[in-house]
């Protein structure tokens, strides 16, 4: 035999003996892919999604505006002497609460004093020319127009004994209202003038509140407004009373200036204090709310998901109108008692089968 042939019969043999071991094999997955092929499909697909929903109701809705503000004292006053002159005489202390008309410091008087006894004499003895003068008069001794003159030179002494008194009034500063004094920045001894300051004076059994409000609130702004506000280090909430508007908006910062007024019995409001301040600006009685995570924006509007009686679920062009923190008012394309979609929102498609929860807790 040719070593040809013998490698014939030797692949011939291994090929036998390969079919053999795999007809089982074979046998086995025409079996199974039998089986697979005749047993009926028990799959019925996904279920549908579980949703959460908002029940649609009226109910009262407010528009607040939180912005800054800074204290003021109801009144302030920088007290000065109206007249020159040495300080003789202090009659306050620092930080002290006074009444109104209180005696707070006297200047030196001595000069003033000397001059009105010199014009006080200067009247009697005009005053007893014009006398002699009126009677002479009488007699047809002297003219009238002799007698006016000396009349007059009597009521230009009185005049200046007028002055001199006004000019000894001011040099007693006394307090022009009931208020807490500042500290004090003159001493006994000081030459003071008109443009001295010596303390200030400031009323503060009522606190005022003056804030900056964008000019597109301007319209809703109105005295007898409440607002609060909070001032630094201190977590207490104060209420305040809106009482004057500036009639004008700022051009440089857009911003109309507004202030309100708040009790402070305690004094513990400070002027100058830097406030927290929010303020209602709008209030609605009946306003359709959806939480602000239903919420969809697009193109040229925003949209929500409806829930259908039907368990189905819809998209919904809406109008909105307030903003709140986590709400917005819809102003049309909802009704009351309807199913706003408030989670799942992603994944949603017109006409789809959802499984409902609500989601108002």
């Amino acid at each position: 035999m040719s070593p040809t042939t013998r490698r014939f019969l030797v692949v011939a043999v291994l090929v036998a003996v390969t079919a053999i071991l795999m007809v089982p094999k074979w046998m086995s997955f025409d079996d199974v892919a039998a089986d697979t092929t005749s047993a009926p499909s028990t799959s019925t697909g996904p279920p549908p999604p579980t949703v959460e929903f908002h029940v649609l109701s009226p109910g009262p809705l407010t528009e607040g505006l939180t912005t800054t503000g800074t204290l003021i004292a109801d009144e302030r006053i920088e007290l000065v002497s109206e007249v020159a002159g040495t300080v003789t005489s202090i009659h306050f202390a620092e930080g002290r609460r006074v009444a109104a008309g209180t005696l707070l410091l006297e200047l030196d008087r001595s000069v003033l004093e000397a001059e009105r006894a010199q014009v006080e004499e200067r009247i009697e003895l005009a005053r007893l020319r014009e006398q002699r003068f009126d009677q002479l008069r009488e007699d047809g001794v002297t003219s009238q127009a002799e007698y006016e003159s000396v009349a007059s030179e009597l009521a230009v002494l009185e005049a200046e004994l007028v002055l001199l008194d006004t000019r000894l009034a001011k040099t007693r500063v006394v307090a022009p209202f009931a208020g807490t004094l500042g500290l004090r920045r003159v001493s006994d001894g000081s030459y003071v003038s008109p443009q001295t300051v010596i303390t200030t004076l400031q009323s503060l059994d009522l606190i005022k509140i003056e804030v900056a409000v964008p000019e597109k609130y301007a319209g809703r702004i109105r005295p007898g407004q409440e607002l609060t506000f909070r001032v630094k280090g201190s977590g207490e909430e104060h209420r305040g009373t809106v009482f004057a508007i500036e009639p004008t908006v700022d051009p440089e910062t857009r911003s109309l200036t507004v202030r309100a007024r708040c009790a402070n019995p305690d004094g513990v409001l400070l002027p100058g204090a830097f406030a927290d301040v929010d303020l209602v600006v709008r209030e609605v009685d009946d306003a359709l709310t959806v939480p602000s995570i239903a919420v969809v924006p697009e193109l040229g509007g925003r949209k929500v998901w409806v829930l259908g009686d039907d368990d189905t679920v819809n998209p919904r062009p809406i109008e909105t109108g307030l903003r709140t923190e986590d709400s917005l008012e819809v102003v049309e394309g909802l009704e009351s008692g309807e199913r706003v979609v408030v989670s799942g929102i992603q994944r949603l498609r017109p006409g789809m089968k959802v499984t409902p929860r609500t989601g108002d807790a």
